[in-house]
């Protein structure tokens, strides 16, 4: 831990020694080494069983287990000296259970405040590989085959589904509702492309740059505002995610 700043370092230590803690990591764009001048230290916090956070809440304001929903769980938002740290809480047990799920090829989304296309729950497994551990141990987890196998269709199922409800949007002329779905949409796409290749993805901020689907951002930047052209807009933006045209829409 000898690049961490003495703070960070410290608060590292008092959370590996709370009772339940089983690995302390270090997450995000530090552990990738793509970190620039304002990010912050995310520190997540692996535990099993119940977990005392009388020491962490010492230190400022706790969200308890749950309290961010089954996935992300809970944490903190906390000031080391001049650092901002993110603690982030990790059942094991939670992480262990959706980790098999995603060795079978089987996911599931929850809505999350940030999230556009929702967190899908091999998230937790996407942090396990991509984190660097700083004390304790937790497993390994390599992008399962099934999950390669299984996971493009299911998210393409979710961005055809989307720019059906932009369309139906557009002909009401609700540009905002239009915008949101067909936003979602390229999300969704990203991720079915980030699945095909076998990458792990841990959240939005750089998934359409990843993807390869930069050239969507030349297109919102021409939205319409007739509900006539916005429906074209809608289509142009099926195109440009590769979009089959004539899908038949099995939800019909």
């Amino acid at each position: 831990m000898n690049d961490l700043p003495q703070t960070v370092a410290e608060l590292v230590d008092v959370i590996a020694s709370m009772p339940g803690a089983v690995a302390v990591v270090l997450g995000g764009s530090r552990a990738l080494a793509s970190n620039d001048a304002g990010s912050d230290w995310d520190l997540g916090l692996y535990y099993r069983g119940a977990i005392d956070l009388t020491a962490l809440a010492a230190r400022g304001t706790v969200f308890p287990p749950g309290s961010w929903g089954r996935l992300m769980n809970g944490g903190a938002w906390l000031r080391c000296g001049g650092e901002k740290v993110d603690v982030i809480l990790r059942d094991l047990d939670v992480v262990e259970h959706w980790t098999r799920r995603a060795e079978k090829g089987e996911f599931e989304r929850d809505a999350l405040l940030g999230y556009l296309a929702g967190v899908p729950s091999y998230l937790l497994s996407a942090e396990l590989a991509s984190c660097r551990p700083l004390r304790g141990d937790i497993p390994a987890a390599p992008f399962p085959p099934k999950l390669t196998a299984a996971a493009p269709a299911v998210w393409r199922f979710c961005r055809s589904f989307s720019l059906d409800y932009a369309r139906m949007h557009a002909r009401r002329g609700n540009l905002a509702g239009t915008t949101g779905q067909a936003a979602a949409a390229v999300m969704e796409e990203a991720h079915a492309i980030l699945c095909e290749r076998s990458q792990w993805v841990c959240n939005e901020k750089r998934l359409i740059e990843t993807a390869g689907l930069t050239r969507l951002h030349a297109v919102f930047a021409q939205i319409p505002s007739e509900s006539a052209n916005l429906i074209q807009w809608v289509d142009s933006v099926a195109d440009q995610l590769g979009v089959p045209k004539g899908e038949v829409s099995p939800w019909k």
